[in-house]
């Protein structure tokens, strides 16, 4: 009786839309209380390991014992180096991130990896490095979502929404803002919206915050409440804005990829990479207590509260070395808080340089701040319209959502022209992943030579002569013949109609056939996926490419044409495409 029952929900939530409305609310509910739970658990650490007084933010501190500050950063680095290798020992492979899972993997993740990641990001934020917890609570948001999904044998269209049901709720949960959740899963996590992932994203995104807010007040609370204007001649700084955060933020990104490189070549051991991060990042904590953690309670006091020039651009760039140290080194967790409170240290320089060149100007530099703080986070993240609703949602004044629109738009295509990627997509770049955003891409490795070529390719020595091909050949025969050289690999091929056709001067009989070969060094491999077979067509410049064993002996086993692979192709696309507009 319970086989049937079980088989008769899994039948309902396969066959049923509104069945991922339910599974939005169950996600919602479960990524909540994983939230506050790692969340209070990185506030314990922070409490203990640094003297705060209870509910105090580390980085909202003005003094701390730099005993505590290098003890905690370089022992708990010691601890996350353990943790970390302890993991790949008992796990093997790395963590399938939300974004890698729906784009190649069709939503599957591990719940067991996930947990253990976010276990790594809240011993990395909890000893003071200075990355953000967000990127745990999606990771673990998305991995308990997949396993429901996968108990449910759930479609594979569906597995992807309820992924970024996890991501959604992770995020609303952080910021106490269900639009920004709901809207990183539209940008990042499906790559897309449509209107049958409206309902179980926006139910996870808004039933997260609430459970999380009754487990733990810190999350619920508005960033900031006041009036706020800007004048049309503040359209161009917005824009100059965009630029600078553009640019900064690839300088970032880049500096911790090559930060990362740099401690592999030198063959420092993974274990104690975190701990020499630690120490640098303690190093640049003696500069102010800002810069260690993500910046929680830092961004709320440096937002509210005015502070001298120069004081604002050294914290600055000694919050991003210590944003770079922590993720080169191998600190767990992401930049996105992280890219909040350098963005408001950005619009706070760049408003206080207005201010002191223009005294006169009625300058408002928390909106400079506001500004800022999308910008580089749309520039890094690479979620322009998740930033707009962030700010919206934690100032509650849509007055300046032109301006936020403005700077997070023209970073985001600062960032997209120069550089191409976001954090998450860099980082797969460097791993060797050809990801640019979640669009489901699986079918690209699915999609190799093997399923695509044509076995039935007819053959002929290249020093076959024009006249015994004509004999051999006739037209109507075969459309093409793939030559090989005196040890059988492959030569080229020739196409019939052009032997037929040319060499009518009585010469026939001497002259060679691969006198007229086509793509003699151009060849494909059965791996290869389609992304490998179009560029190959294009280099060639040819519509026929011969399928060899290896590029050794070349044995022909098979040809491609390019016409073919492009139907192929664009097949697979519309077939995604339409999971993804939720036609079932």
């Amino acid at each position: 009786m319970f086989e049937a029952a079980w088989w008769r929900i899994k039948a309902f939530a396969r066959a049923e839309e509104l069945s991922l409305s339910v599974f939005g609310v169950l996600i919602g509910t479960v990524t909540g209380v994983g939230v506050a739970a790692a969340h209070s658990a990185a506030q314990w650490l922070h409490e203990v390991l640094f003297g705060l007084e209870r509910g105090a933010h580390l980085s909202a501190a003005q003094v701390l014992d730099p005993v505590r500050v290098f003890t905690s950063l370089i022992v708990g680095g010691l601890v996350v180096g353990f943790y970390t290798w302890a993991v790949h020992r008992l796990r093997k492979l790395d963590a399938v991130d939300p974004i890698e899972a729906n784009a190649l993997y069709g939503g599957r993740m591990s719940l067991a990896d996930s947990m253990l990641l976010t276990g790594g990001t809240v011993l990395s934020s909890g000893c003071g490095a200075a990355v953000g917890m967000e990127a745990g609570y999606t990771q673990f948001g998305a991995g308990a979502a997949s396993w429901l999904g996968q108990k449910f044998n759930l479609r594979r269209a569906d597995l992807r929404t309820l992924v970024a049901c996890g991501a959604a709720a992770g995020i609303a949960a952080a910021f106490d803002a269900p639009m920004a959740g709901a809207f990183y899963a539209f940008e990042l996590v499906l790559g897309a919206y449509a209107v049958v992932t409206l309902a179980p994203v926006m139910l996870a995104a808004l039933i997260a915050p609430e459970v999380a807010a009754l487990l733990t007040s810190e999350l619920k609370s508005p960033l900031l409440n006041i009036d706020l204007y800007f004048s049309h001649y503040d359209i161009a700084v917005f824009v100059g804005i965009g630029v600078v955060a553009g640019v900064i933020g690839i300088g970032i990104m880049k500096i911790a990829t090559a930060g990362e490189i740099v401690l592999r070549r030198l063959r420092i051991p993974p274990l104690v990479r975190p701990a020499l991060g630690g120490l640098g990042v303690a190093l640049l904590g003696l500069y102010s207590p800002a810069v260690l953690g993500a910046g929680h309670g830092a961004t709320q006091y440096y937002l509210l509260h005015a502070h001298g020039f120069a004081a604002l651009l050294g914290l600055l760039a000694a919050k991003v070395l210590a944003a770079a140290l922590s993720v080169g080194a191998g600190f767990r967790g992401g930049l996105f808080h992280t890219s909040l409170f350098v963005g408001i240290l950005l619009g706070d320089v760049v408003g206080l340089g207005i201010m002191s060149l223009f005294p006169a100007l009625p300058v408002d530099r928390i909106v400079y701040a506001l500004v800022g703080m999308a910008s580089m986070a749309a520039a890094i993240i690479g979620a322009p319209i998740t930033m707009i609703f962030l700010v919206f949602e934690q100032t509650g004044n849509i007055a300046i959502a032109n301006g936020v629109m403005i700077g997070a738009v023209v970073a985001s295509l600062i960032v997209r022209r120069l550089f191409g990627y976001s954090f998450a997509t860099w980082r797969f770049h460097v791993r060797g992943e050809s990801i640019r955003s979640a669009f489901d891409i699986s079918f690209v490795r699915d999609l190799t030579v093997v399923k695509l070529m044509r076995r039935e390719a007819r053959t002929a020595g290249e020093e076959m002569t024009v006249d015994a091909f004509r004999r051999r050949f006739p037209i109507g025969s075969t459309e093409r013949v793939f030559l090989l050289d005196g040890e059988g690999g492959y030569a080229g091929f020739v196409l019939t109609a052009e032997v037929h056709a040319s060499v009518h001067d009585g010469t026939a009989e001497a002259t060679p056939v691969r006198a007229l070969r086509h793509a003699p060094g151009s060849f494909l491999l059965p791996r290869q996926d389609i992304n490998a077979i179009l560029a190959a067509f294009e280099q060639a410049q040819t519509e026929t490419l011969a399928v060899v064993d290896d590029p050794q002996c070349r044995s022909v086993l098979g040809y491609v044409t390019e016409a073919h692979a492009l139907k192929r192709y664009a097949q697979e696309l519309d077939r995604r495409r339409r999971e993804l507009s939720g036609e079932r």
